[in-house]
């Protein structure tokens, strides 16, 4: 399954043309995707006026939705956090760090424009398009 970040969703929304929202564009119809809690509250919450809102909302509740979060997903962020800081890297958001690993535990592919994420895909094996 694919997971699109809220970068992506951003981008999208806004009329940005970037490799990652032409293939989220492609992949729309074609492939399962999906949007996990904390994405949904990302791209929601940008939305200033309310009838772009419903419009939005309603697309994105046609997607697969997934709880991103509970203990285990807590836990093995912060192991993981902790894992890139011995390393020398930080990781600027807790929110990116809980994304991958959510991606990482259930073996979703993450759809990304974030740098945080690329860190990641050689250290913790983070899968991304």
């Amino acid at each position: 399954m694919i997971l699109v970040d809220s970068s992506v969703w951003i981008d999208f929304f806004n009329g940005r043309q970037s490799r990652e929202t032409d293939l989220l564009n492609e992949l729309l119809g074609r492939e399962p995707l999906l949007i996990g809690d904390l994405i949904l509250t990302e791209v929601l919450q940008g939305f200033r006026q309310d009838k772009d809102y419903r419009k939005v909302k309603t697309e994105l509740e046609n997607l697969a939705f997934a709880p991103m979060v509970g203990h285990d997903i807590s836990i093995k962020s912060a192991d993981n956090y902790r894992r890139l800081r011995k390393g020398g890297i930080t990781v600027r958001k807790t929110i990116d760090m809980l994304i991958a690993t959510f991606c990482i535990e259930n073996n979703h592919r993450l759809l990304h424009s974030d740098r945080d994420f690329d860190v990641m895909v050689d250290i913790l094996g983070l899968q991304i398009l």
